[in-house]
């Protein structure tokens, strides 16, 4: 290694985060972060860690991207067989997590998983490019394959079979959505004593308190 991965390390002072600024929506204010995430040109603002809970509670963690939000509820789409599809089905909860470094800035948040109504996958699904249509019918994500010539063949004699007629929703792909009941931001600050808001899902209401860094 080029260098001490221990003297890895940066100064965070962008930015401060106060309990005024959050407000009491928190959803609101992820909305907003987002937003300034957006503009300041990140690659992928959209890009987050979902956790899920694996086999005999072993975690589990890969990068998916946000799609919509609509009604509170935060939305992506996957293969409902794959590794996290069947985790999901079996814990119906998970933690969302944004990392935005350029920002100094962190989302965490956690809530309760639904698979989407089917009209509303279908309709994501047909606004996608045909190219990435086709590779989800192509892959039974997860699953092992000889090499990648299998894949590729597959994806050529789908690509022609649907040349002039519209690729079908797989039956085992679809959205998932997350009902928070907690959320944290968190703002990097000097002397590693980060700003951290933390909501928690009370009834109708949320409850709003700072946690130590």
């Amino acid at each position: 290694m080029p260098q001490n991965i221990a003297d890895l390390r940066n100064e965070y002072l962008k930015a401060s985060l106060d309990e005024s600024q959050v407000g009491d929506d928190p959803l609101s204010f992820f909305s907003r972060w987002f937003e300034e995430a957006v503009h300041s040109e990140i690659k992928e603002p959209n890009a987050m860690t979902l956790a899920t809970i694996g086999e005999s509670g072993i975690p589990n963690a890969r990068i998916v991207l946000l799609k919509s939000i609509s009604e509170g509820k935060l939305r992506f789409f996957t293969s409902y067989t794959s590794t996290k599809g069947q985790e999901l089905e079996k814990h119906p909860t998970a933690c969302l997590l944004f990392f935005w470094a350029e920002l100094e800035r962190q989302v965490r948040i956690r809530g309760s998983i639904a698979k989407v109504r089917r009209e509303v996958s279908d309709e994501y699904f047909h606004s996608r490019p045909v190219s990435s249509q086709i590779g989800a019918l192509a892959s039974d994500q997860s699953k092992a394959v000889a090499d990648r010539k299998e894949l590729e063949t597959k994806f050529e004699e789908l690509a022609k079979k649907y040349e002039t007629s519209p690729v079908p929703l797989p039956p085992t792909w679809g959205g998932y959505e997350l009902t928070p009941y907690e959320f944290e931001f968190w703002q990097g600050r000097r002397s590693r004593l980060h700003d951290r808001i933390q909501f928690l899902k009370q009834g109708s209401s949320w409850e709003k308190r700072r946690l130590q860094p």
